[in-house]
């Protein structure tokens, strides 16, 4: 019976990593939390980059459709997928840049360095705004409709072809 008694949390201990073990050969790792969208943009307020005037993100969001997109001048792949937000820019896309995690001065040195493609530059220092939006990293980028609604997001750098695809779930 002592022997028995022994060998119980052994057994339980095995049991509990086999359960993990199968969870884990089910679980995708490339699924990304959409948590946000079909949601309204949380109630956050940023200073601007220029003046630091506090600025609400959903105000800053309007008017519809609108692109926030999450980055930061030491993200390499921000760095890459640059070029493609001033292209939208040009297109006549509104984007609504958020420097997460960023001092403003590198900040200013990164888009005066690439160029600007933002029409309101927003700042989240400390990165508490990025985890009431659910950033899992930089750079990530969000579609904005009418009343802030979060219509969809995309991990991972912009490509021509990923950011046709986001702004195609605009409404028209």
């Amino acid at each position: 019976m002592n022997r028995t008694l022994a060998f119980l949390p052994l057994a339980a201990l095995l049991a509990l990593g086999l359960l993990f073990g199968l969870y884990s050969l089910k679980r995708d790792p490339q699924v990304k939390p959409d948590a946000l969208v079909g949601k309204p943009l949380p109630e956050l307020t940023l200073p601007t980059l220029d003046t630091g005037r506090p600025v609400r993100l959903h105000d800053a969001a309007q008017p519809a459709p609108v692109l926030v997109n999450i980055f930061a001048s030491w993200c390499a792949p921000c760095e890459i997928e640059h070029p493609v937000l001033v292209d939208l820019k040009k297109q006549g896309v509104r984007i609504v840049g958020v420097a997460y995690k960023d001092a403003p001065e590198n900040t200013k040195a990164f888009i005066g360095r690439l160029g600007d493609p933002y029409a309101e530059r927003l700042v989240d220092r400390d990165g508490r705004a990025g985890i009431d939006l659910g950033v899992t990293g930089v750079p990530e980028t969000y579609l904005v409709g009418p009343g802030g609604q979060i219509l969809a997001k995309h991990t991972g750098p912009l490509t021509p072809e990923k950011a046709r695809e986001l702004l195609a779930k605009a409404p028209r």
